[in-house]
């Protein structure tokens, strides 16, 4: 057998196993650029192999691919009085947290100055719409876990080996909405994965998705 014959499976292989794992997740950043991803990625930088909001920047950056049913694992690290979120099936511009299908808060709930918002604004949050279940972060400064599923019109939100959110969007009452608001994206079926950087320097490693549809 040429060795060339020889080469050409074992290298596929090896291809094969980097862009997916035994999973089925394959890694949607490289820890090194940008390579992939749009948006206003001039407001973020990567820092020792993580997605890091430059301070006092922000905007959604996001796959350049999209997503209808997926699942993300990804780690997370947020600085005191950190605030971010996960854009879900976002459509390329506008506020994720209305046009995209929500936003998924990420946030210091321990916060002093988060002492009082409403229970649909804290970390894990569809942001306006569903609450989650609080004291599962890990002190500010620590990298914490999450896993997300998104299928049709429910999500479920994974902290650090705990549920804190499952619920299907389309079963909340519109009218019970935080501020009564619009969220018109609420019916999206497919869109991009992303970061909605509000100023913190929040910070985003080993992020990876696993297609359902």
């Amino acid at each position: 057998m040429k060795l060339t014959h020889f080469l050409i499976p074992v290298l596929l292989a090896a291809f094969t196993a980097t862009a997916a794992d035994k999973d089925g997740f394959t890694p949607v950043f490289n820890g090194k650029d940008f390579t992939g991803w749009a948006g206003p990625v001039e407001n973020y930088e990567v820092k020792e192999g993580a997605v890091a909001c430059k301070a006092g920047k922000g905007g959604t950056i996001y796959t350049k691919e999209e997503y209808g049913d997926f699942v993300v694992r990804l780690e997370f690290k947020v600085p005191a009085g950190g605030n971010n979120g996960l854009a879900i099936r976002y459509p390329g511009k506008g506020d994720t947290a209305y046009v995209g299908m929500c936003e998924l808060q990420v946030l210091d709930d321990s916060a002093p100055k988060y002492a009082k918002l409403d229970p649909r604004q804290y970390h894990g949050s569809a942001y306006g719409m569903a609450a989650p279940k609080r004291g599962h972060q890990k002190p500010v400064g620590e990298w914490n876990t999450q896993e997300v599923t998104v299928k049709g019109s429910s999500i479920k939100v994974v902290l650090n080996g705990t549920t804190i959110l499952d619920t299907d969007l389309s079963k909340v009452d519109p009218a019970t909405f935080m501020g009564k608001s619009k969220h018109p994206g609420l019916a999206l079926t497919k869109g991009h994965f992303g970061f909605a950087g509000h100023g913190d320097a929040v910070q985003f490693r080993n992020i990876s998705i696993k297609r359902l549809d």
